[in-house]
């Protein structure tokens, strides 16, 4: 997550802690990039999804382009199973709504947290070892 100049320590301090919690809670690899875009912006996040290697197919990445205010998520095609367009498209309006107010940091902090809620690990069921009891 390059911060640059665009965030204080604090903020991006904030913003890292963002990120670790989503990929904690989701077991997904959220990634966030904040600049300019080469060409069109769309395709410049494809391509920055498409650097993460081996995590893109977990791989969530979110694309800031402040001065354009655009936000671009792409998903991964395992990660998309989880978090669907429709939950990603909901964060992406908040965080462009919390960016038209001024406030770059808390958009993207509050979008990581909506993007990790709806992508959630399902709970894990255990299966009894003893198969006399139903319990």
């Amino acid at each position: 997550m390059p911060a640059g100049e665009a965030f204080t320590s604090r903020q991006a301090q904030q913003l890292q802690h963002a990120v670790d919690a989503a990929r904690d809670e989701t077991g997904l690899h959220f990634s966030v990039y904040v600049g300019r875009s080469i060409g069109d912006v769309r395709v410049h996040a494809q391509k920055l999804h498409a650097a993460l290697g081996d995590d893109a197919a977990v791989g969530v990445l979110v694309f800031v382009e402040p001065d354009a205010r655009r936000v671009e998520i792409v998903t991964g095609e395992t990660a998309q199973r989880r978090l669907s367009d429709r939950a990603a498209g909901l964060a992406s309006l908040s965080m462009a709504t919390s960016f038209a107010g001024g406030d770059l940091a808390g958009g993207i902090v509050n979008g990581l947290r909506m993007m990790s809620q709806a992508a959630v690990r399902p709970p894990i069921l255990h299966i009894q070892e003893n198969s006399n009891d139903p319990f």
